[in-house]
């Protein structure tokens, strides 16, 4: 089995969830995307950023989204 494209780790960008072997947050690639940038973009700017880490940065953020529950108090 491969090791997971996304680690958290508490020595790296203070245990935000990053992109194995480098700094990039999962929000930061995210951020990228909502701002417009395409893949292309991306992968050109960051050198080392593939197309299987964009995916797991969007799978990523769908997993945590998904499990996000909001309760209402009265």
């Amino acid at each position: 089995m491969a090791e997971p494209r996304i680690i958290v780790d508490p020595n790296i960008l203070a245990g935000k969830p990053v992109i194995r072997g480098t700094r990039l947050a999962v929000d930061f690639i995210v951020g990228l995307l909502a701002d417009g940038w395409t893949q292309a973009e991306i992968e050109r700017q960051y050198p080392g950023v593939t197309t299987e880490d964009i995916a797991a940065c969007l799978a990523y953020a769908r997993d945590v989204l998904g499990a996000e529950r909001v309760y209402v108090l009265d």
